[in-house]
């Protein structure tokens, strides 16, 4: 882990204890993600969604480095003037607002791709399925969809309620460019995310629930769980 993830993960820290947040697990996960998306792909044409809507406390400190200044809540609201494009927290819903953006720019014949992050337990959501053959329907080659595949959700591991290992497969066989890619290495990200195809994209980004906190990885517990004092002082040490 480099020093700009674990700086990242040091503000996640303090920004979200200061303003009543949690959600470290999933937060930590695709810290790498949204570092590389807003450190290197994303530009003023770009849409960008953060589906997963409560891992905010990463988004929320990048969107403060470039000046914005969002409403520090449990989950993303709709707020253009400040980087947010679209309020997110159900899950499931954040893909189907990006199609949406998706097509209107391929309607429009405008420029610009369209991001969005969801989480793995997300993708048991009816309307993932429901938004991937609809891109392919209108050949979206100007949306990315990436999974936060940190194998774990809100109650409990992801393959002990609802498998969805089968992500890859079904994309590739239903249009779509399926990417596997190591989830915490940004240059590794950098060169996917920037591959262009004639098909809408999905990135299967491996990786670790509570990334970068040994007590916190791969924990569903941590999912939503306040750290103690303690365990405030431990994640900063690790993270130092």
């Amino acid at each position: 882990m480099n020093e700009r993830s674990k700086q990242v993960r040091r503000d996640i820290i303090k920004l979200s204890l200061a303003n009543g947040g949690y959600h470290f697990g999933g937060t930590f996960s695709c810290v790498e993600i949204l570092i590389t998306l807003f450190d290197q792909i994303l530009d003023g044409d770009d849409r960008f969604i953060l589906s997963k809507g409560h891992a905010c406390w990463g988004y929320y400190v990048l969107l403060m480095e470039r000046g914005f200044k969002p409403a520090l809540e449990g989950h993303p609201h709709l707020d253009l003037a400040n980087g947010v494009h679209w309020t997110t927290g159900s899950e499931g819903h954040g893909l189907p607002a990006g199609v949406g953006m998706a097509l209107a720019r391929k309607m429009q014949k405008r420029g610009g791709k369209v991001y969005v992050v969801i989480g793995d337990g997300e993708c048991q959501e009816g309307t993932t399925w429901e938004s991937m053959l609809m891109a392919v329907q209108h050949k979206l080659d100007n949306l990315c969809v990436i999974i936060d595949f940190n194998k774990t959700q809100g109650s409990g591991f992801t393959k002990d309620i609802l498998k969805v290992d089968c992500m890859h497969r079904v994309a590739n066989e239903v249009g779509w460019i399926a990417t596997d890619v190591d989830g915490h290495d940004v240059d590794k990200l950098s060169r996917t995310l920037a591959q262009v195809y004639e098909h809408p994209h999905l990135i299967i980004a491996d990786t670790v629930k509570g990334k970068g906190v040994s007590f916190m990885e791969g924990q569903p517990g941590w999912h939503a769980r306040w750290p103690n004092k303690d365990e405030v002082a431990a994640m900063l040490k690790e993270l130092a």
